[in-house]
């Protein structure tokens, strides 16, 4: 039942065999969970992910006991992104906004604000990260990229771009690398995190 999760279907098709383990239907279901059996059985179509609260809601509603939920939700953010998209987008990362992007999607679902309860790094921070208007430093982009559970693939490709991208930066300038327009519509450099 807790196999690794690696996209939309599979969680999908982990949540359908929670539920007949339950040996419930989707009707039975949706009394249990207060979502209308439609809206259960999209959540297990695999074309989709469900959000979190209809993922926590299907699960309570299939006799998952709470103290397990924190282990599926590890799991819905793992379904939430594509790894190999993003150490891909990591990988063609030729600029700032491309990093950014990147770690975006890496970041993704979490909003800004959780980002900061769980790293300790200020909004503002996280948000040039992600608009791609500042380098991140080092080791707190390493500390981000592991409070969001990347993986080591994720990790590694995180820390080449950065590694790229100071290189370039250091050779042919700031303002080459970053191409974020201030209101003035001349480009800025990027200031080191």
């Amino acid at each position: 039942m807790f196999e690794r999760v690696e996209n939309v279907a599979a969680f999908a098709a982990a949540l359908e065999r929670v539920r007949r383990q339950a040996g419930l239907s989707y009707r039975q279901l949706s009394d249990r969970a207060h979502y209308s059996h439609p809206h259960l059985i999209r959540a297990t179509s695999g074309k989709h992910l469900p959000t979190w609260d209809v993922a926590a809601a299907y699960l309570t509603g299939c006799g998952v006991p709470t103290d397990l939920l924190p282990v599926w939700h590890r799991r819905w953010q793992e379904a939430s992104r594509d790894p190999r998209d993003i150490v891909g987008l990591l990988q063609n990362a030729a600029n700032l906004e491309d990093l950014g992007a990147a770690l975006a999607a890496l970041a993704r679902p979490h909003s800004l604000r959780m980002l900061e309860q769980q790293t300790g790094i200020p909004r503002a921070t996280i948000q040039a990260w992600l608009q791609g208007t500042r380098l991140p430093g080092r080791d707190r982009l390493d500390h981000f990229v592991r409070s969001v559970g990347a993986t080591p693939a994720e990790r590694s490709a995180v820390a080449a771009a950065v590694e790229r991208l100071s290189t370039e930066r250091e050779r042919i300038g700031p303002e080459q690398v970053s191409s974020a327009p201030v209101s003035s519509g001349r480009l800025r450099p990027a200031p080191a995190a």
